[in-house]
């Protein structure tokens, strides 16, 4: 257990959350990455309290939403244990986080806008930025739809249909987003706080259907988009679109592990296949 108790890190006297959110963070980050895995038993309360200079009722807070997540369960004389995995939707930042704690770190991202992803990699190179984090190398790709061509998604909802100017709003989205990511990793190349820093963007004709997120190679999260019927405006009038909603689509996380014949490690193998191979045909370099 001394391993993961390193990985747990100290708490952070500058962050403003509470300790107990601080250690409940780190260790559903912990569980969420595989450094805890299903079935092992969590370090005592007493352990804990002592790694994190807190008080043991403090510990006990920051487990309570993990229970609520059924992340952890408590048995009885035994002590508190990772739940037997089960395919949940996660959440994202904690495994960006994660990632970013590495010396190498590479993203590649495959879906519609990169909104999401712009904004959990932020609060990443923000703390890198302030000396917090410290990776020797970024590389990050991002692989979106383009919104110049034709698409059967997003469009005007009366007609079912591509709509130039639907599409137009749809671009101004993506680029926003791709630019901003484009940005924020360039200004730490140039302000040298990495030895390397990297990102790059194509686009493809393909209408955007699902998320998909690679990070550092070893972990996939992938979500579908819901569509949704709304109003939008449009130079100043409303307008109905069927539209992709992408911001709390639920991802499922697929890690690969030492079982090559796992169903998480093959789809991740798959999903990376996918990627590489659309990234390496179809799509083409991004006109900034």
């Amino acid at each position: 257990m001394t391993d993961v108790l390193d990985f747990l890190g100290q708490l952070d006297p500058d962050d403003p959350k509470q300790a107990s959110q601080q250690i409940t963070d780190r260790l559903r980050a912990a569980i969420l990455t595989g450094k805890l895995a299903p079935g092992d038993k969590l370090p005592s309360q007493p352990d804990l309290a002592a790694r994190f200079g807190v008080a043991r009722e403090t510990v006990k807070r920051a487990l309570d939403p993990l229970r609520s997540e059924r992340l952890i369960i408590s048995r009885q004389g035994s002590g508190v244990f990772v739940r037997a995995k089960t395919q949940r939707a996660v959440e994202l930042r904690p495994h960006i986080e994660a990632a970013f704690s590495k010396q190498h770190v590479s993203i590649d991202f495959a879906g519609f806008s990169g909104e999401t992803l712009a904004a959990a990699i932020s609060e990443a190179l923000d703390k890198i930025r302030v000396g917090k984090l410290a990776p020797e190398t970024i590389a990050i790709r991002v692989l979106l739809s383009d919104m110049t061509r034709p698409m059967a998604l997003p469009a005007r909802a009366e007609t079912q249909s591509d709509d130039p100017m639907v599409r137009a709003r749809a671009e101004r989205i993506t680029r926003r987003a791709a630019d901003g990511i484009l940005d924020q990793v360039g200004e730490l190349a140039e302000l040298g706080l990495v030895r390397s820093a990297t990102a790059e963007v194509r686009v493809h004709g393909a209408a955007p259907l699902f998320k998909l997120y690679f990070l550092n190679s070893e972990e996939a999260f992938f979500g579908f988009y819901p569509v949704t019927e709304r109003n939008v405006m449009i130079k100043g009038e409303p307008v109905a679109i069927y539209d992709l909603m992408g911001k709390d689509v639920p991802l499922f996380h697929y890690a690969l592990s030492d079982d090559e014949t796992s169903t998480s490690a093959q789809f991740v193998e798959a999903a990376r296949a996918w990627f590489e191979s659309v990234w390496s045909t179809i799509a083409t370099e991004y006109a900034e």
